[in-house]
């Protein structure tokens, strides 16, 4: 195992995949987590991808090589299984939990989001289970108005919030994100934070690099700059390469 990185979070599109290459990974990022594995070093794809979407995902990229586990959703931690993927602890279970109370008691909040959507926007509401699950904006510009709406908004509920990833938005409780699942992986793997490597590209990603659960944050050269800004603050490797190859930067740079 590597003396200084013990566990990556990657997250997916954006950080590792870039949809406009081909392949849409870097092979000397994917040949050094590979090794890194071997090693004995953890890596977990942490994305707001459901287990699904990152499935068929690992699937249709070819990607060469598997995560030890599966962060999802923003939220969920999964562990491999001889059956597919497994909920590791009762932190899913916990979660899910948390989100039905806060939705519960957060209805009103909710519903003047719905409403706002749909007198004041060209967004529409992403549904899951017949329940609102997030929405889809028609710009950045866009998803700037309604996040501000919603920040307004919630100020009645705090715990009900968001997370967004260009024109996605999905919301949740403010307790359960990027950061908290990783927080809850490295407990159980019994990780320090001070050996723990992180690497996202956009505001869905700020939780796990703003240096409270990853000692070792960093950004490939397409991150928003509130991304780069978050990473720099927290003493992390704002990369100057793109995409996977901007993340095999940060991971020389810190095995360094």
């Amino acid at each position: 195992m590597s003396e200084k990185i013990h566990l990556i979070s990657t997250d997916f599109d954006g950080t590792l995949v870039c949809h406009a290459s081909d392949p849409v990974f870097d092979r000397d990022c994917m040949a050094l987590i590979k090794d890194l594995q071997k090693e004995g070093t953890i890596w977990a794809i942490n994305t707001g991808r459901s287990v699904g979407l990152l499935a068929e995902g690992l699937e249709d990229f070819a990607f060469p090589l598997q995560p030890d586990f599966i962060l999802t959703s923003e939220r969920d931690v999964f562990r491999p299984t001889t059956r597919g993927w497994e909920p590791y602890g009762d932190w899913n279970a916990r979660c899910a939990e948390a989100h039905a109370e806060l939705f519960a008691s957060a209805s009103s909040v909710l519903a003047e989001v719905i409403d706002f959507v749909g007198r004041k926007t060209q967004a529409r509401i992403i549904y899951e289970a017949d329940e609102p699950a997030g929405l889809i904006a028609s710009s950045e510009e866009e998803m700037d108005r309604l996040t501000s709406f919603i920040d307004r908004a919630r100020e009645k509920a705090p715990k009900f919030h968001y997370q967004r990833n260009t024109i996605y938005l999905r919301f949740c409780h403010a307790d359960y994100h990027k950061g908290a699942a990783l927080a809850e992986l490295a407990r159980l793997t019994n990780t320090p934070r001070e050996t723990i490597f992180a690497a996202g590209d956009h505001h869905n990603d700020l939780s796990m690099l703003d240096g409270r659960h990853a000692a070792m944050p960093a950004c490939p050269a397409n991150a928003i700059a509130e991304v780069k800004e978050t990473v720099r603050r927290a003493g992390g490797w704002v990369a100057e390469r793109e995409v996977g190859a901007g993340v095999h930067e940060a991971l020389r740079h810190f095995l360094a």
